[in-house]
């Protein structure tokens, strides 16, 4: 009787095992490892997608090929870049400074109105000496550097004023970033959102790149100033913003651009342009103008020097009378400065 028992309970033992190890096979093939969940989660946006693209091109395949709907024609119309350059037939003449100060430029000194109408007159001028169809701008300072390399904003209402005014009047808007402490990077960044406005174009100058001006020039890298070109041409990609943007680098000092010959000017949407200026008279700033124009300009070698940035923009100053502040003595005539080698395209005046 009691071996009957003990045969009874080792035949349950031996059931309750089987049971299980058969209940943990089955729930081991029904519940993938967590590396298996994990290629998964992987591979399903690109299914999404390939079916999305399937969908998209069986549809164009069921078009007829020669027809675009009304809702095609509109759904391109965002996404097709003009690649055409304001620069192609026009080039352009700007006043440039802070619309708050008196002593940073002609721009502060005037209303929208008046420095539209003088503009309008010295583009006529321009226009009689090049031969060529002149547009005219607001180029205004939008970062200024402060002590120790803080930068002060321009106020957004006031800047609005300009752009709003700018695109009534068929006129630019150049907004520029001193940069200070700050790398190029986030100054870029800080004046992207303004790109939405037709009108606007962007700028940087280098001088200022620093934590101690008015007692030392910056520098910026032709690294950085790849970067800033690179992180302009996606963002005018990923907002759908059509044509070409310029990009104004300021430079009167050879040092102020570390490794130019590195410099890019292959971007699509982003149209670099080198502002070579400086002071003087008339012999000194064409001798700057010469200096800086060129990467690896030598006035004693024989040979040719190097054009990697070829799009040109050159700065007069007028004199206002301000202390410690540099002019030309005299100004460059419109003819004189068309007749500059490389010929600038971008004209401002200070």
């Amino acid at each position: 009787m009691l071996m009957a028992n003990i045969n009874k309970i080792f035949i349950l033992l031996f059931l309750l095992q089987f049971s299980f190890a058969l209940f943990a096979q089955t729930t081991a093939q029904q519940t993938p490892d967590a590396s298996r969940i994990d290629e998964q989660r992987r591979l399903f946006p690109d299914i999404l997608l390939a079916d999305k693209l399937l969908k998209e091109q069986d549809r164009e395949n069921r078009k007829p090929y020669w027809v675009n709907t009304q809702a095609d024609m509109e759904a391109s119309k965002p996404i097709t870049p003009d690649q055409r350059s304001l620069l192609l037939n026009n080039d352009i003449l700007a006043y440039y400074g802070h619309p708050n100060s008196v002593n940073m430029g002609i721009l502060g000194r005037y209303s929208m109105e008046e420095l539209d109408a003088q503009l309008t007159k010295l583009a006529a001028e321009y226009k009689k000496a090049g031969g060529r169809n002149v547009i005219t701008g607001f180029y205004i300072i939008y970062g200024t550097v402060w002590p120790e390399g803080e930068i002060g904003i321009i106020n957004n209402e006031l800047l609005m004023k300009y752009i709003n005014y700018a695109q009534k009047h068929n006129m630019l808007v150049f907004i520029d970033h001193q940069i200070g402490k700050y790398d190029p990077i986030a100054a870029i960044r800080r004046m992207l959102p303004y790109l939405k406005y037709p009108n606007v174009h962007l700028a940087l100058d280098p001088e200022w790149r620093t934590t101690k001006p008015m007692k030392e020039i910056g520098v910026v890298t032709a690294a950085e100033i790849n970067q800033v070109q690179q992180i302009m041409e996606e963002y005018l990609k990923a907002n759908n913003i059509p044509g070409e943007r310029m990009l104004v680098i300021h430079q009167f000092k050879p040092w102020m651009i570390s490794n130019r010959a590195d410099l890019k000017t292959s971007f699509s949407k982003v149209r670099l342009v080198h502002c070579a200026d400086g002071f003087g008279n008339p012999a000194q700033k064409i001798g700057s103008y010469k200096a800086n124009a060129f990467d690896d300009y030598n006035a004693e070698s024989p040979v040719k020097p190097t054009l990697n940035m070829p799009v040109k923009a050159f700065k007069l100053f007028y004199n206002f009378n301000i202390p410690g502040a540099g002019f030309d003595r005299p100004l460059l005539t419109p003819k004189d400065v068309y007749a500059l080698k490389p010929r600038p395209y971008v004209i401002m005046y200070q």
